[in-house]
């Protein structure tokens, strides 16, 4: 088991930047697949941002291409998500979440979560 404890969350303003920061113990995450997660009140959790283990693969969703980059410092254990031109409906708890050997892709098997940090953006 790897564990997971986010960080770099804030209240924001619209067009404004924040890096989240994914500290991992117990392993080390070169071999894992890292994702990034969301969740706004009443709304589903949905994913953001994923990178494969071997860090040949990322993936995006629509709503934040171009705007967020996913990467990882293997010599931090560290996974960070750099997010740009933030909007308000980037508000939401973000979650990190990790796999071993993982793919990457959003629906593959995440078997190890964070607590999750806030973000809120305000117009």
């Amino acid at each position: 088991q790897v564990q997971l404890v986010e960080s770099g969350g804030g209240s924001v303003q619209a067009g404004d930047s924040l890096r989240l920061s994914c500290a991992a113990s117990g392993r080390t995450l070169s071999r894992y697949a890292m994702g990034w997660f969301r969740q706004a009140p009443g709304k589903e959790r949905e994913s953001v941002a994923a990178i494969s283990w071997n860090v040949i693969n990322t993936y995006y969703a629509d709503s934040v291409r171009g705007r967020f980059t996913i990467s990882r410092d293997n010599a931090k254990n560290t996974g960070y998500l750099q997010m740009n031109s933030l909007k308000p409906d980037d508000t939401a708890v973000y979650y990190c979440a990790a796999e071993y050997l993982g793919s990457g892709t959003f629906y593959s098997k995440w078997s190890n979560w964070g607590q999750g940090t806030q973000v809120t953006v305000s117009s």
